[in-house]
């Protein structure tokens, strides 16, 4: 079956696309406390506002397609069909550029290339973490499995809050209350029940979730061998998990180790969201220094 997807290209001056502005480098300069820099200002600032913004009509599509198609067996396809990392072989760095060519349709906060909101959590976690190299580079990464929508893989399949299928769906999904009528799966005698195909507090390692660029990467780097501290893993294969992290549902599922984890998680996503900005931070300033840090942790070309 196909399903429609769209792929943004990067506008670069003197050769704008239609209807998109070319994108302004500008370096970006970090406040000295790092807790006043991504703190929230709620005179200026609205994250994840899916009700109104233009952007909105484009984002509740993907969610649309997302839950009426992210079912037990689509994601276990996809499982089949990227779990092998036998796609291509290439570096962190040459993957990360290809982000250059990638705006998230699912995102109603910003309309730039993913490369560059990758830089922007890395700094803001290298200004408030010094001292942990692995959790900067976790900033770095955490959205390169989003590359899949660069090889025929939808949006939808791809970006966008994640949620466990093979149980019912829980109100603190984005769009939840109108977006999953037409997913089989809310019929289902099983999958649609409270616990599903789940044990109580069986742990999120044990849960299938929505398929997109978090398992994806969490398994491109399992599959390498790269030697990123759990804590980091932790972050890469939930971080995109809101109706957890910060819905607070599904904890029926959860164990001892997800409550563990889950301090680590909610770090994360302060500099994942609200290192969101329109300034631009100096890429070929900041490589030498996050090339450094790949070396140590993911070394080699990878299997992808």
């Amino acid at each position: 079956m196909q399903f429609p997807f769209t792929v943004y290209l990067q506008s670069f001056p003197g050769s704008p696309l239609p209807n998109r502005k070319p994108v302004k480098m500008k370096a970006l300069h970090l406040l000295q406390d790092p807790s006043l820099t991504y703190r929230p200002e709620p005179e200026h600032h609205n994250y994840r506002n899916y009700m109104d913004g233009p952007l909105v009509d484009r984002v509740k599509m993907t969610y649309t397609l997302m839950h009426t198609y992210q079912t037990v067996d689509f994601v276990k396809e996809k499982h089949a069909l990227w779990g092998s990392c036998n796609h291509k072989k290439m570096t962190v760095m040459e993957a990360l550029s290809l982000l250059d060519n990638l705006v998230d349709e699912s995102d109603p906060d910003v309309d730039f290339p993913n490369s560059f909101h990758a830089y922007q959590t890395a700094e803001g976690i290298r200004m408030a973490h010094p001292d942990k190299d692995w959790f900067q580079l976790v900033g770095l990464l955490h959205d390169i499995g989003k590359l899949m929508a660069l090889d025929n893989e939808p949006q939808w399949a791809v970006v966008g809050d994640t949620f466990p299928v093979g149980c019912k769906f829980q109100k603190s999904i984005v769009y939840s209350d109108t977006t999953f009528k037409d997913n089989p799966d809310t019929r289902h005698p099983v999958y649609s029940t409270e616990y599903g195909i789940y044990e109580p507090n069986c742990g999120l390692e044990n849960v299938l979730m929505s398929w997109g660029h978090d398992e994806y990467l969490y398994r491109v780097l399992k599959f390498n061998q790269c030697t990123i501290p759990e804590e980091g893993m932790y972050m890469i294969r939930f971080h995109s998990f809101y109706p957890w992290h910060t819905g607070g549902d599904y904890q029926h599922l959860c164990n001892e180790k997800d409550q563990k984890m889950l301090p680590w998680v909610r770090e994360f996503n302060k500099f994942d969201l609200y290192t969101k900005t329109e300034e631009m931070p100096d890429v070929e300033i900041l490589r030498p220094y996050y090339k450094n840090i790949i070396d140590k942790y993911c070394p080699r070309v990878l299997c992808w």
